[in-house]
């Protein structure tokens, strides 16, 4: 018997290709949230709570806006940005999705679109973890459609006045500020929305399975009035939002491979000590079918992320190529963690186990920041010049 992997990224030895910040940043992360989050997490999925303790800690790491420069943010490339999306993933996909929407969403609205005063006021805080922001796009109506969004925002002498509603908001419930994206008479325009403003209020959405450690809410605002000061300046029409979006899927593709890698290292582990009539399951050959078409797509799903990273920090990655990471690399992931529950047997549907939980969080993965299908036809659309999408 040789020695079995204990990481089935070392198939490939992909940390080969790391340099030594790269590898640094990943192992810190990962010892971070080994000791001090992850023996919590099947506690926080199955009550259903966020711990929100955790975000001066997660600041004070430099994980907040990380691959942002300047205004207290860590000024890391796109590939050791996307290795610690991995390992948050690894633990759990609520604590990634809160980092992405915080640092890929939230701040990189500001940082890309805002005034220096905006600038100035929100971003030091967000990368401290002393306040959490989230980003108002979806809506009840319109998921897949923003470009028809129903909130609009009205000139009313020299403020804006907001009405709308916001669905499926990841933070909204705790966030400080929201950057909320709204209809107005010259196109679509971004504002920040800081919570207790009159009018602005805020509804957790319960009785989740999928991301319960995180908090998913309504936002819902009613003749909000705000000053102009408070409208993203640099911010015109759906390329603003969109621009966002694609900050975030980046952190998914990589994330997602996280969520694969430890489905299946705890099916590994699982395989190579449960014993069945006599020896290990590990060593009867379906077991081995299973766990090697799981590595392999671990694998090479890794690979493509480390691609891509590669591209993004060379300035050239293009909006399709993030949909080719995102689509593949979530779709497996979750192939992954169904087939690494198997090898679990009836283990597999407690929260000892990682794989269950990381199915059902990956079904949200799979539908926000673009659905399966709105990726499909963005690939489709470069590959035949021909769109889909109607409307």
């Amino acid at each position: 018997m040789t020695t079995p992997l204990t990481d089935p990224l070392d198939l490939l030895d992909l940390r080969s290709s790391l340099s030594d910040t790269e590898r640094d940043i990943q192992s810190t992360v990962a010892g971070f949230l080994a000791d001090r989050v992850r023996p919590s997490v099947p506690e926080w999925f199955d009550s259903g709570t966020f711990p929100r303790e955790l975000v001066p800690e997660l600041g004070k790491l430099g994980l907040l806006g990380m691959h942002l420069q300047g205004y207290g943010c860590a000024g890391t490339s796109a590939v050791e940005y996307g290795l610690a999306c991995m390992e948050l993933e690894a633990v759990d996909s609520g604590l990634r999705s809160f980092v992405s929407v915080q640092g890929s969403l939230s701040m990189f609205s500001v940082w890309r679109f805002g005034s220096e005063e905006q600038k100035q006021e929100w971003l030091p805080r967000l990368a401290a973890g002393q306040a959490i922001g989230c980003f108002g796009l979806t809506e009840p109506d319109h998921g897949s459609d923003p470009a028809h969004m129903r909130t609009r925002a009205v000139r009313d002498g020299g403020d804006w006045i907001l009405n709308g509603t916001k669905m499926w908001i990841t933070n909204g419930g705790i966030a400080d500020v929201a950057t909320v994206w709204a209809q107005t008479d010259s196109g679509i325009r971004g504002f920040l929305v800081p919570r207790g403003t009159p009018g602005f209020t805020t509804r957790d959405i319960k009785n989740k399975l999928s991301l319960r450690a995180s908090v998913t809410s309504e936002l819902i605002l009613d003749d909000v009035r705000l000053s102009d000061s408070a409208r993203l300046p640099l911010a015109e029409g759906l390329r603003g939002p969109l621009s966002c979006l694609n900050e975030a899927r980046y952190g998914i593709l990589f994330g997602a491979v996280g969520a694969a890698r430890d489905s299946l290292q705890a099916a590994l582990e699982y395989a190579t000590t449960r014993i069945q009539f006599g020896r290990p399951i590990g060593a009867f050959q379906l077991t081995q079918q299973k766990l090697t078409d799981r590595a392999l797509s671990v694998n090479t799903s890794a690979l493509l992320a480390l691609h891509l990273g590669r591209l993004k920090d060379a300035g050239t990655l293009r909006p399709e190529q993030i949909s080719v990471g995102k689509l593949n690399n979530v779709r497996e992931a979750i192939a992954t963690a169904r087939e690494c529950r198997t090898i679990l047997g009836g283990s597999g549907i407690t929260t000892e186990y990682s794989p269950l939980r990381h199915s059902a969080n990956l079904e949200s993965v799979l539908t926000y920041e673009g659905t399966s299908e709105i990726h499909l036809l963005t690939v489709g659309r470069k590959l035949t010049g021909l769109s889909a999408f109607t409307g």
